[in-house]
């Protein structure tokens, strides 16, 4: 959400965004018995999980849309 408040002051330098996200948040190490790895977790970086990712992207475009509207009733 901090590149969604860059956004709305004014930034141009902000083309993109990347989530780090997977089904289930967090991570986990890789056991020596692979079935015992957690299915939709990470086994990397840390990642958000779907819930967060869902709410993140949809409050992202309702606020984006919203300045997008105002910037072209502006323009």
């Amino acid at each position: 959400m901090d590149c969604v408040h860059q956004i709305r002051e004014g930034s141009q330098a902000i083309r993109g965004m990347m989530l780090e996200s997977h089904l289930h948040a967090g991570n986990q190490p890789i056991p020596a018995d692979r079935s015992q790895l957690k299915y939709g977790v990470s086994i990397t970086d840390a990642c958000i999980g779907w819930e967060t990712t869902e709410e993140l992207l949809r409050r992202a475009d309702q606020e984006l849309r919203a300045l997008a509207a105002t910037r072209m009733a502006a323009a």
